[in-house]
């Protein structure tokens, strides 16, 4: 196992670490770095804000010390802040590809780098743009370089700033009240605690965010390499 300064790897990728030992600024940052930086890309997102619904009183209590009182209420400014901070980490992942883009556009091509990938992504983000910022959200890693090739392609500010506020607060409403009130559900119906068994939820998590890619990377192969027969 991998340490630094006694964190280890299964740390880094446990979202329960991030809540008990950074609480909710080191959240929000989280949800900022993991489409603001592209080194953020392995840092959890669905799971993350999935248990930050099952402890969303104890994260507003940092910010308001015995909470709100109500926890919908709770609920309701810690999805305000999230959303907030995923729609300025994609819009700094935009300015960046903006900023990049050109140079891009203007390099040759070599064994690494096809000029005309560029220009076949812009020809679809012009075409789906605001359905791929939107989807993205709710998928690992590409949510991270979705907003940075929307800027590479120049994709319409407006159009891009719509859709990401859109995506965002759709992907932080559904993970986050999805945390609380199925654990409060379990609890109640099943005597269930989701906090005992996070590491099971985390992965099933993971494998329903993931399988999406996973099926169109094999399938989508598949397809290509055997194309039907339209003679038939």
């Amino acid at each position: 196992m991998l340490t630094f300064l006694s964190i280890t790897l299964k740390d880094l990728l446990n979202p329960e670490f991030y809540i008990n030992n950074g609480g909710l600024w080191v959240m929000l940052f989280i949800v900022f770095a993991e489409t603001g930086l592209m080194v953020g890309f392995f840092l959890p997102g669905d799971s993350l804000l999935f248990v930050a619904g099952i402890y969303s009183h104890k994260l507003i209590n940092t910010l308001i010390p015995g909470g709100t009182g109500s926890d919908f209420a709770d609920l309701v400014i810690l999805w305000i802040m999230i959303a907030l901070c995923g729609v300025l980490g994609n819009i700094a992942g935009y300015w960046f590809g903006k900023k990049s883009g050109d140079y891009l556009f203007q390099r040759k091509d070599n064994f690494f780098f096809r000029k005309k990938h560029l220009y076949d992504a812009k020809a679809f983000y012009d075409k789906h743009g605001g359905q791929a910022i939107v989807f993205a959200r709710f998928l690992p890693i590409i949510r991270t370089f979705a907003p940075i090739v929307a800027g590479i392609v120049k994709m319409d500010k407006k159009k891009f700033t719509y859709y990401n506020i859109v995506g965002c607060v759709a992907w932080v409403f559904l993970m986050l009240f999805a945390g609380h009130y199925l654990d409060k559900f379990f609890i109640s119906k099943f005597n269930f605690d989701l906090k005992k068994h996070l590491e099971i939820i985390v992965l099933v998590i993971v494998l329903i965010t993931t399988l999406p890619v996973l099926y169109k990377l094999f399938f989508g192969k598949r397809a290509r390499k055997h194309p039907e027969d339209r003679s038939l």
